[in-house]
């Protein structure tokens, strides 16, 4: 039964054309119980609303709409901000996290690959310090992207404690935590002002993915253990992954960037709602 004071929490929305030509909009709502209710907004409905109300982790009241019969799908009307989420860490935190990357490829022995690192970071500070790291899955939201690599990187440290016959070196495996989502930064676009992610279909004519991006940057540079972590960490061929880890006879270290991508995906600072 619609009950127009439940209150929901935004987990995505974009935008989209109908066949006709007209504007549509899909939000996903997340209900106190944690069901998925999928909404619709037709462009007039759009057009009375301000994007800022559509920003991931929103806590929103739907106060007129149409649903079916199921109750997890809702044509909507009006909606009410009940409360407005962060845009994601501020510009004290992104620079803390941005020069802890820095500090720590500077420890690097490779030389050559401690100098690609530090041009290419430096090169590309200001939107590496915005991005997301997913429009959905984890750590949507601004500087998103830096959460999640140093999470990785603080992961790439401890498995390193009791890790061993990798024959593959600490700087190699950190590089790859820095690198396997670098291309992020030109896959998605995010705006400042209402925190609403979209892909960058200009980057998407170019590269199927992010990881296509890294992969073919590090084997341009003469990376090719890095490469190789990068083309696996997505784990599937199915999910995006250039060398499936289902193959036999894999190189070890292989598989220790997808186990560390996935521990910070799944258990780190997921979404914009767990921001402290």
């Amino acid at each position: 039964m619609f009950d127009t004071e439940t209150v929901y929490e935004v987990v995505v929305f974009s935008i989209g054309d109908t066949k006709a030509g007209s504007k549509m909009g899909k939000l996903q709502l997340k209900a106190p119980d944690e069901s998925l209710l999928n909404c619709i907004l037709w462009e007039e409905t759009l057009n009375r609303m301000d994007e800022k109300l559509f920003r991931t982790g929103n806590k929103l009241r739907i106060v007129s709409g149409s649903f079916n019969e199921k109750y997890n799908n809702c044509l909507v009307s009006v909606l009410e901000l009940i409360e407005e989420a962060k845009l994601g860490i501020d510009e004290a935190e992104q620079e803390k996290l941005f020069r802890k990357i820095i500090s720590c490829v500077e420890k690097f022995e490779n030389q050559q690959l401690k100098d690609f690192l530090l041009n290419l970071l430096n090169d590309n500070k200001e939107l590496l310090k915005i991005t997301p790291a997913a429009k959905l899955m984890h750590h949507n939201y601004v500087g998103g992207l830096l959460v999640h690599t140093n999470e990785c990187m603080d992961l790439a440290e401890k498995a390193f404690d009791f890790v061993t016959n990798l024959r593959i070196s600490k700087d190699e495996v950190l590089a790859a935590c820095i690198l396997h989502d670098f291309g992020k930064i030109y896959e998605y676009v995010i705006n400042t002002e209402t925190g609403l992610i979209e892909y960058n279909e200009e980057f998407r004519k170019d590269w199927i993915t992010h990881s296509q991006y890294g992969f073919a940057l590090c084997m341009s540079n003469g990376f090719k253990n890095i490469a190789k972590m990068i083309a696996a960490h997505h784990s599937r061929a199915e999910w995006g992954a250039m060398i499936d880890l289902n193959e036999k006879n894999l190189e070890s270290f292989v598989y220790l960037l997808h186990h560390i991508d996935d521990m910070s995906a799944k258990f780190g600072r997921i979404n914009i709602s767990l921001l402290k």
